[in-house]
């Protein structure tokens, strides 16, 4: 079928060609494992002076007043209190840390991302400011300011891009490409790593979820705490039945600390690991070993 052309860019099956896992070439992790578990903590700052992205509660009279104090001051308080339960748990089981973070909120939360940086981990573009890529007044610009701000604050230039909420233009892959990103993780497509074409040089995506996320499970499909631990457990024993030493597999599990690091929640999501640690077999990388690791076992990015 011929679908219509962008104004500017690829359409997505224009970058990446249809695939079905089961009649790939063999692809192997070190030492006889069979699938990768990665987890990312997103971090971000909401402008009090916008409406807020999302909400817990409305106001009496409806509308969208603002300031609106409810709303940004729950966000906050994953920043203030949530975020540090989950530390708690990716310290007690050793789990490497992937950190989403808004250019903004790496400036406006240093003792949080100086926490991070002494643990080593992973931080990953998303955005210069929590806003819609498809809004933002000079996506070049946004993305070149994220990774300079991010270089700045942690030591090292984000090699990993999330847009925030995984929104993309039609020319995002070929702008992170040319700004010299390595991979994204937009495109939840997939249980493997895969390359996109862009018009600069191939980027790789790995497999992120929407699923087995705390916004779509607790504020978009409103589900009970322990829904995360369930569904999370369902998707990894089916993933991990999927898998095998020459047919391996990536598994994302993504949180926000004001949701699972609320107090009713995060011993669902210290559970998880709780069980998951002790399977043999499974790798915690961060998405930058991912990406290191298939591009010396996974097939050759296209031409």
């Amino acid at each position: 079928m011929n679908f219509p052309k962008p104004p500017v860019g690829m359409l997505p099956n224009d970058r990446i060609a249809y695939s079905p896992i089961t009649q790939r070439k063999p692809l192997r992790l070190p030492k006889g494992a069979r699938m990768v578990v990665w987890t990312i903590t997103n971090v971000e700052e909401w402008d009090p002076t916008q409406t807020m992205p999302r909400t817990v509660i409305t106001p009496p009279a409806g509308g969208a007043p603002m300031p609106d104090i409810p709303n940004w001051c729950w966000h906050e308080y994953g920043n203030r209190v949530g975020f540090w339960r989950l530390l708690d748990v990716y310290d007690k089981f050793k789990i490497p840390g992937v950190m989403n973070i808004n250019a903004t909120a790496a400036q406006a939360f240093p003792e949080l991302v100086k926490a991070c940086v002494e643990r080593k981990w992973e931080f990953v573009g998303h955005g210069y400011t929590q806003r819609n890529m498809q809004k933002v007044e000079n996506e070049r610009d946004d993305i070149r300011k994220s990774a300079e701000v991010l270089e700045k604050v942690t030591g090292k230039r984000p090699g990993g891009w999330l847009g925030p909420g995984l929104t993309e233009t039609w020319e995002t892959p070929d702008v992170l490409s040319e700004a010299g990103y390595r991979y994204v993780a937009d495109w939840v497509i997939d249980d493997q790593p895969v390359w996109l074409k862009t018009r600069h040089k191939p980027i790789l995506n790995i497999p992120y979820t929407q699923e087995c996320n705390d916004v779509a499970m607790m504020l978009i499909q409103h589900h009970k705490a322990s829904e995360f631990y369930d569904r999370a457990m369902d998707q990894f024993e089916q993933i991990y039945k999927d898998s095998s030493k020459d047919h391996a597999r990536v598994m994302a599990i993504s949180v926000h600390p004001y949701i699972m690091g609320a107090p009713h929640r995060v011993k669902y999501f210290r559970r998880i690991f709780e069980k998951i640690r002790k399977k043999p077999g499974v790798l915690f990388w961060t998405g930058e070993q991912i990406c290191d690791w298939f591009m010396k076992a996974g097939p050759k990015a296209p031409e």
